[in-house]
């Protein structure tokens, strides 16, 4: 009898579990992506006459749609041998250029190969799809990028130029997604502001005795020890830098940063594809008089991204109040979520008067952490586990997330959480034995995500 009684007591409290890690997951609801005004893709206040020239010369720039001689109308020269997309703000579109994914995958467009490689990526193996996020392909096996596409089968392709994609279907192996990893853009809003942050700030960020047993660290540039802040595992250094591997990784285009084309697995491609062009394709324009002409489009690109204004957050949105959001906001920190995502850092003595001393509400603290979202790709000092910490700042208008995309609803997203965060999580669930005080309720949770998408 004893012994029927405690197998019920057991049954009863696991039911009881199953219950309560039920009603945490049906309490909360995504409203979606925010509508209305974008609230980015401006400039930021307080530039100079002149700032603000270069900074629409570098908008022009990052819209410009590449070709591989410029022989296509409305394009520059250079795109290619192997690339994932043709333009900068086809990549950074939403809600407004310089942003994340669009809704409609620019990379599924026959046009911008071939049928066929677009039916290789899409069909055979199923790396995009048409509603879907853009996406980079890398191998866990080397940490490297593969494009996606080659101009082999573009109508501008040069004469004797017969490369082709790699071998996807091989890497996914016979389980999707094998060796294949992703990642998709990060939005550009607000970088010159990140940029302008120094590095002692960042390291303030890492100490010991952190709540909930959060760690991070930084990550570092391989030749000078600094502090590397800009990419999904903080790679890279600087907005020139940035904007210089994209623009070869992503489109082809060699540049004074990045002059030498990629090949494929450290192969360079036949000179019939790399040889109809000078390189590199990008640089200074050195019989140029006019200012904003001179400078080569990897730096053009830099200035955009640097002034370019963080996104502006609403006060209230739809049928959520502004009582909501600061309730939200409330919970956030109450949850311990705030203790990586630091909601401001100040900028130093930055050069140009727009980005100096400027307090930057990015909620990152610019640090690498295990969050159980790992890839097993290694970059600098971050670890297959570690990624930076996503800045939230815009979050409320994101449609994909994750460093994969993998995921459309910022509840998701939130659960996908583990690892560093494992104690912040059970907090929003309100699960959390180690600490009750910081359990949120189904109010606080539903407010903690309208928070966020008022970012």
């Amino acid at each position: 009898m004893f012994i029927r009684q405690v197998c019920l007591s057991s049954a009863m409290r696991l039911m009881f579990a199953l219950m309560a890690a039920s009603s945490w997951m049906l309490s909360q609801t995504d409203p979606g992506p925010r509508g209305g005004v974008p609230g980015a893709g401006g400039a930021i206040s307080g530039l100079t006459v002149k700032e603000l020239k270069f900074f629409d010369a570098g908008l022009d720039e990052f819209a410009e749609v590449g070709s591989v001689t410029g022989s296509v109308p409305g394009t520059e020269p250079g795109l290619g041998p192997r690339f994932n997309l043709d333009s900068c703000a086809g990549c950074h579109k939403h809600p407004a250029v310089g942003g994340s994914s669009p809704s409609v995958n620019p990379q599924v467009n026959q046009a911008l190969s071939s049928a066929s490689q677009v039916t290789y990526v899409t069909v055979t193996v199923p790396i995009l799809s048409a509603n879907g996020p853009v996406r980079e392909v890398r191998f866990a096996t080397d940490g490297g990028v593969h494009d996606l596409f080659v101009v082999t089968g573009r109508s501008d392709a040069p004469t004797g130029c017969a490369i082709s994609q790699p071998d996807f279907l091989a890497a996914a192996g016979g389980a999707f997604p094998g060796i294949l990893r992703f990642r998709i853009p990060t939005p550009t809003f607000g970088l010159g502001l990140i940029e302008a942050i120094e590095d002692a700030t960042i390291l303030a960020n890492v100490y010991p005795g952190k709540p909930f047993g959060i760690l991070g660290s930084p990550n570092r540039n391989g030749n000078d020890g600094t502090v590397t802040r800009f990419g999904w595992k903080a790679q890279n250094k600087s907005l020139v830098i940035f904007a210089g591997e994209a623009y070869n990784v992503e489109q082809g285009i060699t540049n004074e940063l990045f002059p030498d084309e990629r090949g494929e697995s450290g192969t360079p491609d036949p000179v019939a594809c790399r040889g109809g062009v000078v390189a590199p394709q990008d640089s200074v324009h050195y019989d140029q008089t006019q200012p904003q002409t001179v400078v080569d489009n990897t730096g053009t690109f830099a200035n955009f991204m640097r002034f370019l204004a963080p996104p502006t957050p609403a006060t209230s949105y739809g049928s959520v109040t502004a009582a909501q959001i600061a309730a939200g906001e409330l919970a956030f920190n109450k949850a311990g979520c705030n203790v990586c995502h630091i909601k401001s850092m100040t900028t130093g003595n930055h050069l140009n008067a727009a980005l100096r001393s400027k307090t930057a509400n990015l909620f990152s603290d610019l640090l690498v952490h295990d969050v159980g979202t790992e890839d097993g790709i290694a970059q600098g000092l971050a670890t297959g586990s570690q990624f930076r910490t996503a800045p939230l700042w815009g979050v409320g208008q994101r449609l994909f997330f994750m460093h994969d995309g993998r995921k459309t609803n910022i509840v998701d997203a939130i659960n996908e959480h583990a690892g560093e965060a494992i104690q912040v999580i059970d907090n929003f669930k309100g699960v959390s034995g180690v600490n009750p005080a910081s359990n949120l309720t189904a109010t606080e949770r539903q407010n903690l995500v309208y928070f966020l998408r008022s970012l």
